[in-house]
């Protein structure tokens, strides 16, 4: 069971690294920050594809810092209800995926198979990297696995 702790309710790293909240969900936190984050891809999707890659740079440089500051404040390593990580991954995960709720549901579904069963090399930077940036990367990572599906998905349909 998720233990989200109080601080996430009024400091706004906390806040921010717990999803806006969504990783307070008291099972499943990830999959709970993903379905969070389908709302912002949506809005995201109207931006030109060179913007929606710097909002996703932006988020991932700013998440390894909230995530690390949160995870510090905490005193637990990538706590199960930071899941701005979440956020991130599934954004990289619908980059150049042209907006439909088949389309975001399905991503979302490729996004969390990856970051659940987390192949090589993900699972090897889950273990072995530390800090704010081993909070992001294995969801980037995760992400990016998933973007493949995605795209290969959509040139063959």
């Amino acid at each position: 069971m998720n233990r989200a702790p109080a601080s996430i309710w009024h400091r706004p790293t906390h806040f921010l690294a717990f999803g806006m909240g969504s990783g307070a969900a008291p099972f499943a936190p990830g999959t709970f920050g993903t379905l969070a984050a389908i709302p912002f891809y949506w809005l995201l999707s109207e931006l030109p594809l060179s913007w929606y890659w710097g909002v996703i740079t932006v988020a991932f440089v700013w998440g390894v810092w909230i995530c690390e500051k949160t995870s510090r404040d905490l005193g637990v390593h990538d706590h199960s209800g930071i899941v701005w990580d979440e956020f991130v991954g599934y954004w990289i995960t619908m980059a150049a995926v042209p907006f439909s709720w088949e389309a975001a549901l399905w991503g979302f579904a490729v996004f969390r198979v990856f970051d659940v069963i987390k192949p090589w090399p993900i699972r090897w930077a889950d273990r072995r990297v530390a800090g704010g940036f081993g909070i992001m990367i294995d969801d980037v990572l995760a992400g990016i696995y998933a973007w493949s599906i995605m795209h290969l998905w959509f040139w063959l349909h």
